[in-house]
């Protein structure tokens, strides 16, 4: 008898625990409003696409974090997730997105899905999204994404970065997530004439946005901009 007692106060308590834990997918007006205010400051640092800022105030960031984390979700800063990754700083997100110009249709080959959060951003704007993620444990938690029925248009790859996804080639555009110790030439190849990509590069220890068009002979135009702070991209699968 005192085992079984034991046994229902174990199993009373885990279930309790579980329920405390459990993360709540609600999206109050509270949260809204923490989320319009981080929209107005983006747009004050100098984001201009209104699509993107749109894309952005439609999307529950606090979904994608822990739930520890939610009272701070809508802070204009990166915060860690799983496997020693973050989640962009919202700033940088738009940054991004905005120099990609982003099209309805557009078939975008993203580079690090992590929390799924920018890749979710893309598809709000209507893009469909083909997002790599070399951290098994990240690319396990995102086939349960919350948001999956809402944009089934992205899908997800467990890979090498560098590699990119060939099978699936040409892109209209490509973001890289991290931040690359070089343009990689595998991606170059898979960016369609007249494509994009964008991506921090890591050069003298100091990570520059760079816009790559790729011009119809193959060649391609670089845009240098500003500068930021990723995570290292890394070659192989982990």
């Amino acid at each position: 008898m005192v085992c079984l007692t034991q046994l229902f106060m174990a199993t009373r308590y885990t279930y309790i625990f579980y329920l405390a834990t459990m993360r709540s997918f609600e999206d109050s007006y509270q949260y809204r409003g923490l989320r319009k205010k981080l929209i107005d400051k983006i747009r004050e640092k100098g984001i201009t696409d209104e699509k993107v800022l749109e894309a952005m105030m439609n999307i529950p960031r606090h979904f994608f974090l822990d739930t520890a984390l939610d009272k701070i979700a809508y802070e204009d800063r990166a915060f860690p997730i799983a496997e020693g990754q973050t989640i962009s700083q919202p700033y940088t997100v738009a940054y991004q997105t905005q120099l990609l110009r982003i099209k309805q249709y557009d078939k975008i080959l993203e580079i690090g899905t992590g929390s799924a959060y920018q890749a979710s951003v893309l598809a709000e704007m209507g893009a469909n999204v083909l997002t790599i993620e070399r951290q098994k444990n990240l690319f396990e938690k995102n086939k349960n994404f919350i948001l999956k029925n809402k944009y089934p248009q992205i899908k997800f790859f467990y890979g090498d970065g560098f590699e990119g996804l060939p099978t699936y080639a040409p892109f209209d555009k490509i973001l890289i997530t991290a931040a690359a110790p070089f343009i990689p030439p595998k991606l170059i190849e898979q960016l369609k004439h007249g494509g994009t990509m964008v991506l921090p590069l890591d050069k003298n220890n100091s990570q520059r946005m760079i816009r790559i068009i790729k011009n119809e002979t193959g060649t391609f135009e670089e845009e240098s901009f500003e500068n930021f702070s990723f995570v290292p991209m890394l070659k192989g699968k982990n």
